[in-house]
């Protein structure tokens, strides 16, 4: 997995590409987080556009995200999830846990 990022409205967008497997994945998004935390940046947006797959320890990659964020005053929002994605999120029920969008403006906007 590759993991780019930006700014948008104040708003933090992540953009994982490939696979979200585990291992060095959660690692990377894990440090990326604790740093944002730091910076006081606790509106997060992850675009899984481009994200080809995902297992279940990428799904726990993306729960340990939410509750970080959470416990630090913070939130974490979907954008753009797959077909595939958005099927493993309902086979879960973290389709009821993550508010997920269809597009990134959309969820940066949903930030109040």
């Amino acid at each position: 997995m590759k993991l780019s990022s930006r700014e948008v409205n104040g708003v933090v967008v992540l953009e994982p590409k490939g696979n979200i497997m585990g291992g060095p994945d959660a690692t990377l998004l894990h440090e990326k987080l604790h740093e944002y935390i730091k910076q006081n940046k606790k509106k997060i947006v992850i675009d899984l556009s481009k994200v080809e797959w995902m297992n279940s320890t990428g799904l726990g990659i993306l729960i340990s995200g939410l509750s970080t964020l959470r416990n630090n005053g913070g939130e974490l929002k979907l954008a753009n999830v797959t077909d595939k994605i958005q099927s493993l999120l309902a086979i879960t029920k973290l389709v009821t846990v993550f508010e997920t969008f269809d597009s990134i403006d959309e969820a940066v906007a949903s930030f109040k």
